[in-house]
């Protein structure tokens, strides 16, 4: 039965592309509304923080109410938090304290909310009866295109409607994408953990998720290196890309331009992921993937490289990363036992949000320091490093170990079992 994953496809690509447009309507309209960079970051601060608490402290909570209930149940919620914003500003009552408390509120609501979207792959891919590789790679296909079409559409909505109307059209998407999830997963199965319920009491549960964690050293490993990645990451696309746009007179048009074609390299990359990933060696893809998207790009925009090399280099960073979500995403729902994958999953990916808002603050220091070209080549051999030193540790190559079926599972290539309920 594929209809569980075509719609769970659907919800979060609905529900990303609204996230993409809150992420450039609210600053926006903080920005328009009050002319104070300083509120800007702290609105943005407010989102962050409560976003990656939540992810930590969910997990227990979606191992007990199920990872369905806990998504569709925090996108209703948000509907009604997001929402608010726009009609407090209508009505003149959206001071700075209330603003900060509903910005706050949504990214508590999004954090468990994602967390709880992501436990359903193992139950989606065994659902519809394809290897977990062909479902991550989807997924993240859906996440890269989601911010492709997120950014444009935000630009758009703001330009057409206005900031605050912007908003209105994130809300509604959080309550389409809610109903979508409800219709498609109707009829999928309870994890093990909802039909047995853990009595211990949620301090255990959520010390049962950590202990597990902290004891698998591959998939701490992986989250250690993705927090890692993700703030450099954070201070190339935020500080060091718009210097070097100003710098080189390529302006916000060539900075958007670059943007869209890693993002767009990128998506096709997951294509091809989805596509092949399940044949592929995992590990061998892992150090292939991270030496073309890592360290190239920095060193082409460290300096005044020719059009052609930048295009190629950006293009080839862009389609290598599109293999990276799908390939470790599968290794760590593979490491997961179903009985804790609420709390397990939660933690890792709060741990890879973990240091991202630091990224900006990375960027300006060295940039204020040494000068771009300084930043690129430091932030540069940063990634390489943090990418290339499980080259020299054998316990990354377990992620090539595929472990048989998970009870229950449909196996691949199986004709599927029941009928679509219309």
């Amino acid at each position: 039965m594929r209809r569980p994953l075509y719609g769970w496809l659907c919800a979060d690509a609905i529900s990303l592309i609204g996230t993409r447009v809150s992420m450039i309507a609210i600053p926006w309209f903080v920005l328009t509304t009050t002319g104070s960079a300083t509120r800007t970051g702290l609105v943005a601060l407010a989102e962050m923080l409560p976003m990656v608490v939540l992810k930590v402290l969910g997990g227990p909570l979606i191992d007990r109410l199920g990872s369905r209930r806990v998504a569709i149940t925090c996108d209703v919620a948000s509907v009604v938090v997001v929402g608010a914003i726009p009609l407090l500003h209508a009505a003149d009552l959206l001071t700075l304290p209330v603003l900060l408390a509903l910005v706050a509120g949504a990214g508590a609501l999004r954090g468990p909310g994602d967390a709880a979207k992501h436990a359903l792959v193992p139950r989606l891919a065994e659902t519809a009866g394809v290897p977990m590789e062909r479902v991550t790679g989807l997924a993240s296909t859906v996440e890269r295109s989601a911010s492709l079409v997120g950014a444009a559409a935000a630009g758009a909505l703001v330009a057409a409607l206005g900031p605050a109307n912007a908003i209105t059209v994130d809300a509604a998407s959080f309550g389409l994408s809610a109903v979508v999830m409800a219709w498609a997963t109707v009829a999928l199965r309870p994890a093990a953990s909802e039909e047995e319920a853990d009595p211990s009491p949620y301090l255990d549960q959520l010390r049962q998720g950590w202990d597990f964690l902290r004891r698998d050293p591959l998939l701490l490993g992986i989250a250690v290196m993705v927090a890692l990645t993700n703030v450099l990451d954070t201070a190339w696309a935020t500080v060091l890309l718009p210097v070097w746009a100003k710098e080189y007179g390529a302006g916000a048009a060539g900075l958007g331009v670059l943007l869209a074609v890693f993002a767009g390299a990128s998506a096709v990359g997951s294509v091809c992921a989805a596509t092949w990933a399940v044949r592929l060696p995992r590990y061998a893809v892992y150090l292939a993937a991270y030496l073309v998207t890592g360290a190239p790009r920095f060193g082409v925009l460290a300096y005044d490289s020719p059009l052609w090399l930048l295009g190629l280099v950006v293009v080839a960073s862009g389609f290598a990363s599109g293999f990276l979500n799908p390939v470790l995403g599968v290794v760590i729902f593979e490491r997961i036992p179903p009985a804790l994958l609420g709390r397990v999953s939660s933690l890792t990916t709060a741990m890879c949000f973990a240091l991202m808002p630091f990224g900006g603050l990375l960027g300006g220091a060295l940039v204020s320091w040494q000068g771009l070209t300084f930043a690129m080549l430091a932030v540069g051999a940063a990634y390489f490093l943090v990418t290339m030193l499980p080259a020299l540790n054998p316990r990354w190559r377990e992620m090539d170990r595929r472990p048989g079926p998970r009870a229950g599972a449909v196996a691949v290539g199986a004709p599927d079992v029941g009928t679509d309920l219309p």
